[in-house]
């Protein structure tokens, strides 16, 4: 395959082009290093295949996706060190957003206890509104811990308002991805239960 140039060039300037086009493809990276480990919820309750949930959005449970406290609103997992120090596990991060990822999981296991219809689209009819603040969802070191800790608010169409922390923690966990990720992934479905046992 020939290379073609819009202009004549002799043969040093092309020794030049090559030189510089071989420098640069060492500086630039595309898409970056994926990370070893990447880190996923998934509901212990599901929904069955095949199974309806029937209902109007006037009647629909709607579940929105929460906030999160910085440390939280990214890919990465937080380790938390001591009480001012944190830092964030190596070479592991999570598929999705954390808040996102605890959103689903709220919504899948509300359609598992089944009953009602569950929607996580934000709409002006609704029966009931769950959402929050993403406190916590990572690994506290001093007590080899992971810790989902959730600031839950329920809300109905006439504007009462009721809020609960849930908070959840798997101990003896060893300070590796292969068990924090399990680790936080039970620790959050035991918070999504609570949280559907409390929105009834």
């Amino acid at each position: 395959m020939k290379l073609r140039l819009p202009f004549p060039a002799s043969r040093p300037a092309l020794g030049m082009l090559l030189v510089a086009a071989l420098g640069l493809s060492g500086c630039v990276s595309i898409g970056g290093k994926a990370p070893s480990s990447l880190l996923a919820l998934t509901p212990d309750a599901r929904l069955p295949a095949g199974q309806d949930a029937q209902g109007t959005l006037a009647n629909a449970i709607v579940v929105m996706e929460p906030a999160a406290d910085a440390r939280v609103a990214v890919l990465r997992v937080p380790v938390q060190i001591n009480g001012s120090n944190v830092a964030y596990l190596k070479k592991t991060q999570w598929v999705e957003r954390p808040a996102r990822q605890l959103q689903h999981l709220i919504a899948e296991t509300l359609r598992a206890k089944g009953g009602r219809l569950v929607v996580e689209t934000d709409t002006d009819k609704w029966q009931q509104r769950v959402s929050g603040r993403l406190l916590d969802m990572g690994y506290d070191l001093p007590t080899r811990s992971a810790v989902v800790r959730f600031d839950a608010v329920k809300e109905t169409p006439g504007g009462l308002l009721d809020t609960r922390r849930f908070e959840a923690r798997v101990p003896n966990v060893s300070d590796d991805a292969a068990a924090i990720g399990p680790a936080l992934n039970q620790a959050a479905n035991d918070v999504a239960r609570q949280v559907v046992d409390w929105v009834g």
